[in-house]
């Protein structure tokens, strides 16, 4: 049986990577944001690119950190490491919050801040429905390109229920639903030293 081992197609992945797609940090990254990360692409074009690490969560509600919002179990977690005194959310919601972005299918950017205070006051938002980020992930013009040529990236689609529901493992079971070619970068230990 022959196994397809080349998990670096750089051509498939320049050619997929745009807004809504996830990047797939590769598993030895040594750098403390991006180690074994998930990040959600909400803006890719000649300008450069921005989204979010989906998989950095934090033992911290909204109402700790947004002021005047009311009390609620929403997830929180790093977006990445520009500007970490922002906060930015995403949610399923679409045009209950007016000037929302949509990234992709049934999952939006930002919005009117002030109409989700609303329904997140009237109950009308579900945990899994809403998420929020403190800072992002951004690179400059071509700089997310160059990162794909040296293969610190997997690009891959991603459906808004994965994108909503964080999970243990969510880096592996990530990589795990890609495939075969992939389960070497799923089940490579944290710290290659010690294998």
């Amino acid at each position: 049986m022959n196994i397809d081992l080349n998990i670096f197609d750089v051509e498939r992945n320049l050619e997929q990577v745009g807004k809504g797609k996830i990047l797939i940090s590769e598993p030895f990254a040594q750098d403390n944001y991006f180690h074994r990360s998930i990040v959600l692409l909400t803006e890719h074009n000649e300008k450069g690119s921005f989204g979010f690490i989906l998989n950095k969560p934090i033992d911290i509600k909204p109402n700790e950190i947004l002021k005047d919002f009311p009390k609620a179990d929403f997830n929180v977690s790093i977006g990445g490491p520009v500007n970490q005194d922002s906060v930015h959310y995403i949610h399923t919601l679409g045009d209950k919050i007016p000037q929302s972005v949509n990234i992709c299918e049934n999952v939006f950017w930002g919005g009117d801040f002030d109409i989700l205070k609303v329904l997140v006051k009237q109950g009308l938002i579900h945990k899994n429905q809403l998420r929020f980020f403190i800072g992002y992930s951004g690179w400059e013009a071509k700089q997310l390109d160059e990162e794909l040529l040296k293969n610190y990236w997997i690009v891959s689609e991603i459906n808004s229920e994965k994108i909503m529901n964080i999970k243990k493992d969510y880096w592996k079971n990530i990589l795990d639903s890609l495939g075969e070619k992939f389960k070497i970068w799923a089940n490579s230990p944290q710290n290659p030293s010690m294998n």
